[in-house]
């Protein structure tokens, strides 16, 4: 090969190096933006058209201006108080419901977040909380960070043939400029043959066998992230009960069933007699109402499936959260009272406990016990009272 033809195919190889790692950066911003959404974002959001506490954030990047975004992202009040028409036509859609700011997050974190939810709304759709599968320990929606992969390799592989091409073309030139040029030989036999010729330069092998080694990596730490997060569990249960029918339809509150919820530690898993109290009466002919009758007479309890679980060496107060901090069990659970099939929609985490109290008010009116606190506190910052303040980030709090 003449310098001409090696200089363009080492700036071939730039091309397609500079390609791949444009979008190893965009596969690293969306798997960097997955993990925030999920810690800081999914409790109130989704990723989709689906509406939770907040609207879905399916094509947010096209509805609003990445400017407009940040700002809202670092201070909603103060869009609203702007007058801004967009900002405040969501503030009344949603009753008034205050966002929580999230003043420390970067122009970087917030497009990282934006394109995680961009990645996950291009692969297919994920179920719906209600249509998981039962019995399925379901995995959070679509990975943004497998699909950018996929997506690498798919464009890694078409430079490929592309280069294969510009290369037959180099060579075919190169004869015809010298006289040499075979014009019976099929276009392709040239191709198939210049293929064979870049798959046996070790330059080519070696840089196959690194990115192999990268993407094996990057796909073993997305892998490790996840070991221990449950986020989208949604078992199978002894009896089929529908939260959506009792909480949402019936609009039976969480504290008469899960009776510790707002004073123990515990929220309690409801006992058999609980459920007898309207089906001793109702529905009794029903099949999955009649287990609970076989458990009374059998005297055993009914062995529900834990859906939310943290390890032991994590120490959480429902109590302290729900009465003393005036939290809505959707907060943490989400809207419960839309899921036919409970599942677990928060990845609950350390770092999505320590980013809640990073980000949450003291709930400190009409409560003597904060007054001095919050003295304190204002002498020296202007920003309100957080959990973070009153000793929420100590490792003693929740480990012990």
């Amino acid at each position: 090969m003449n310098r001409n033809n090696f200089t363009l195919v080492k700036f071939l190889f730039s091309f397609l190096f500079l390609f791949a790692s444009t979008y190893a950066t965009l596969a690293q911003d969306a798997a960097e933006g997955e993990t925030l959404f999920k810690n800081n974002c999914a409790a109130c959001h989704s990723s989709t058209d689906e509406v939770l506490v907040g609207p879905g954030l399916k094509g947010i990047s096209e509805r609003r201006p990445i400017e407009w975004i940040v700002k809202w992202v670092h201070n909603p009040q103060a869009v609203i108080a702007s007058g801004d028409k967009y900002a405040n036509d969501l503030y009344n859609k949603f009753n008034k419901a205050a966002m929580t700011p999230y003043p420390n997050f970067s122009e970087g974190q917030i497009k990282s977040i934006i394109a995680y939810i961009d990645a996950s709304n291009a692969a297919p759709a994920a179920p719906a909380a209600g249509a998981a599968p039962a019995g399925a320990a379901a995995p959070a929606a679509a990975s943004s960070g497998g699909m950018m992969e996929v997506l690498l390799v798919g464009l890694l592989v078409i430079m490929v043939f592309v280069l294969i091409a510009l290369l037959s073309i180099v060579n075919t030139l190169s004869k015809l400029s010298s006289g040499e040029a075979d014009s019976e030989a099929p276009l392709m036999q040239r191709f198939a043959e210049n293929a064979k010729k870049l798959a046996a330069n070790s330059a080519v092998k070696t840089g196959i066998i690194i990115f192999a080694l990268l993407l094996g990596g990057k796909a073993t730490i997305d892998a490790a992230y996840g070991v221990g997060i449950h986020q989208g569990y949604a078992p199978e249960q002894p009896i089929k009960f529908s939260h959506k029918l009792h909480a949402g339809q019936y609009q039976i509150n969480c504290n008469y069933c899960h009776t510790g919820v707002y004073e123990g530690k515990g929220a309690n898993v409801p006992s058999a007699n609980i459920c007898m109290n309207c089906h001793n009466a109702i529905k009794r002919e029903s099949p999955e109402i009649q287990k609970i009758y076989q458990a009374i007479e059998k005297d055993e309890p009914i062995q529900w499936v834990r859906v939310h679980n943290l390890p032991d060496l994590a120490y959480f107060n429902h109590s302290q959260h729900t009465n003393v901090g005036n939290l809505e069990c959707k907060n943490c659970h989400g809207e419960v009272e839309k899921m036919e099939v409970v599942e677990q929609r928060s990845t609950l985490t350390m770092g999505w406990c320590i980013d809640c109290h990073r980000n949450t008010d003291v709930n400190a009116k009409g409560n003597a016990y904060y007054d001095k606190l919050v003295e304190v506190h204002n002498k020296d910052s202007k920003t309100p009272l957080k959990v973070q303040n009153i000793g929420g980030l100590e490792c003693s709090k929740c480990h012990y």
